[in-house]
């Protein structure tokens, strides 16, 4: 087990590293290809992964209630922490909220539970996503309308993902391969930026990145323990939703503060410490969930 969790967080500080030693040596502009990024690449990231997964996504209804839960009470939680610390709550509290269900969730939970997590491990990267791009863009922005949420490529990938599961239509090999293909160059390009944006974090970002290594799982696993009384979800959902709550800030969440200027450098330490506390929490949280 510690074989595969190495193998998945691995490849995300590899090419972190990549980004962080070219950005020290030519110091790039990465502003024009974070935006190609969050309107084309993940867009298609996000369509290729809900299209290509044939299940019933009705059928999770609760989990999905659940997810829903967790990233909103996650929030709730790290609200009053942010104020306490004098950390501005549009920095602090959306990486608290919005975990890294896609590069780590899904192959971890399929890693963990099999073929038969795939469903639901989708789900709950689905709720992620909209939340992120609906709720957490108004917190990061909030000059934007709610009606310009749903300009957002992110967020109409999400919900042409969401109709075409619904209607089990599928798409035709010629426009799914080249789609998919697309959204693959999304996760690593994220990364590399991240790696790059590194490169400028002051020396005392890094207190505010071990707070939410420690706070980001901590509150989603607090959150998920609290709902199980009340949903009593089937126990392989149950495991996933605890799984889910453990993941460290999505590097979505840099992504976007480097397009609405909301302190990235900071998010960015936020970002990276947590995806390197989760080489200790991931392990935990697997050994309790199995």
């Amino acid at each position: 087990m510690l074989q595969q969790i190495f193998n998945i967080v691995f490849p995300i500080f590899f090419i972190a590293l990549v980004g962080y030693l070219y950005g020290r040596r030519h110091a790039p502009d990465m502003a024009a290809v974070n935006r190609l990024n969050m309107d084309i690449f993940t867009p298609a990231l996000i369509f290729d992964v809900l299209v290509g997964r044939d299940f019933d996504i009705l059928a999770f209804g609760p989990l999905a209630l659940a997810g829903v839960l967790v990233v909103l009470g996650s929030g709730l939680l790290a609200w009053p922490l942010a104020r306490l610390l004098g950390y501005q709550v549009r920095t602090f509290v959306p990486p608290m909220m919005f975990s890294n269900s896609g590069n780590m969730g899904l192959p971890l939970m399929l890693f963990a539970f099999g073929e038969q997590a795939l469903p639901a491990a989708v789900v709950l990267f689905m709720v992620e996503n909209l939340l992120h791009f609906s709720v957490g863009t108004r917190m990061v922005d909030a000059r934007a309308s709610l009606l310009d949420m749903f300009k957002v490529p992110i967020l109409i990938a999400s919900l042409a993902g969401l109709g075409f599961s619904l209607s089990g239509t599928g798409l035709p090999l010629y426009l799914s391969r080249p789609i998919g293909m697309v959204g693959q160059i999304a996760i690593p390009l994220m990364l590399f930026s991240l790696g790059v944006r590194l490169t400028s974090i002051d020396f005392s970002d890094w207190r505010m990145g071990v707070v939410g290594a420690v706070a980001c799982p901590l509150s989603g696993v607090v959150v998920a323990l609290a709902l199980q009384p009340l949903l009593q979800l089937e126990p392989l959902q149950y495991r996933l939703l605890l799984l889910f709550g453990a993941l460290p800030p999505a590097v979505l969440n840099f992504i976007v503060a480097e397009r609405y200027g909301q302190e990235p450098h900071r998010v960015a330490s936020i970002v990276m410490l947590g995806n390197l506390g989760s080489l200790v929490v991931i392990p935990l949280i697997l050994a309790f969930v199995l």
